[in-house]
Formats: structure tokens, sequence, C-alpha cells
């Protein structure tokens, strides 16, 4: 059972957000975290983001993927909108950085990312999102409106006793670094994408 171990309020480009983090240990370096804007209301319907952790786009600025501009376009949805993004620590769909690394590796020589975990003799996802509707239990939200594309986020709230209200799209123009990246994600994994992915 993870609980919340620290919390603080800290600033960023797109505004003010509470940050609480979650673990089931205390001295867990690798938390997951809520991210909460400010003036955001938990007892009403809630704006929520599940993101996964991916350090190639996030800090490095990888074009392979789109999680970078997600979590920047996330980040400032909840501060113009109000509410949270739950980050979850679940690197490269929870194969971790090395075994992502092997996976490009792979890519490189023309595998696509589900070939590459394959080859790999690792699950195409092995991300838990059931993790995150914990966290939104914590936090005492009832109701959500779920940014996302991916229906296996929709199905882990519609099978808790969270209420989605509704999906708000979120969609990122692709480029020609990740146009096979996002097509794989549209036509195997079932994202739900516009033929050119842009919003």
């Amino acid at each position: 059972m993870i609980k919340r171990q620290a919390e603080a309020n800290f600033p960023t480009d797109y505004g003010m957000f509470r940050m609480i983090a979650f673990s089931e240990r205390e001295k867990d370096w690798m938390p997951h975290f809520a991210l909460i804007a400010e003036n955001t209301d938990l007892s009403k319907v809630v704006n929520i983001r599940f993101h996964s952790e991916c350090i190639t786009g996030e800090v490095f600025h990888s074009k392979k993927c789109e999680c970078g501009p997600q979590l920047d376009y996330a980040l400032e949805y909840m501060q113009k909108n109000g509410g949270a993004v739950v980050y979850l620590r679940q690197e490269g769909r929870n194969i971790g950085i090395i075994n992502k690394l092997r996976a490009y590796e792979l890519q490189e020589k023309g595998r696509d990312t589900v070939e590459a975990n394959l080859d790999l003799g690792l699950p195409v996802d092995a991300r838990d999102f059931t993790v995150a509707v914990e966290i939104l239990k914590q936090l005492g939200i009832s109701e959500i409106n779920l940014l996302t594309n991916n229906p296996l986020k929709m199905e882990a709230v519609e099978n808790s006793s969270v209420k989605l209200v509704q999906r708000i799209p979120l969609q990122i123009a692709s480029t020609k670094d990740n146009e096979d990246y996002l097509s794989v994600k549209k036509d195997y994994f079932g994202h739900m994408l516009e033929e050119d992915f842009e919003g």
C-alpha cells in the first residue's frame, strides 16, 4: 500500500504546484508524485493526467517520443484549468532505462518498439495504472476528467470507484523522428490519435 510521504509547494515555468510524494517505504528514492496545480478543488470533478516517467524525452529532450511535450502540455493545462498530474515512475513502459536503451538499439536495426521489447523477452507494456487510481483515492478525488489518448488508462479508472466523467484528448504533432513510434501506438496499442497526430 502506497502512502503520502512528503509534500511541498514549488514554482515552475507554468505556475505553482503542490508536489506530493507517494511510496510504500519512507526512504524509497523513486516515489510516484502528484503535482497539483494551485487553486484546484479536489472535491469537484478534477482534471487529471497519468504520466509515466520518460527520462530520455523529458530531461534530454529526445525526439524519439512525444513524452516531453506531453508533460509540458499537461502541466500548462492543469495550471490554466485546474487539475493534477500523477507522475508514475514507470520508465520505458515500466521496463527501466537500461532495457529501454537496449530496445532503442534494436530499433536502430529496424525493429519497432513492440518488436524490440518482445525480442528482449520483455512485456510490451508493463505499466500499472492502478497505483495512479490509488493516489487519486488518497487525495480524496472521486470524479475526474482524464487527459489521455490511452484506453488502458481509461480502463483502470472505469474499473475503480473513481468516476471517469470524460476524456480530454492530448494530441501532439508528430515529427519525422517519432512518426513510426506514434503509428505503433495507434495501430498496436489502440491509442486514440488523429491521422496526423495533431490536436
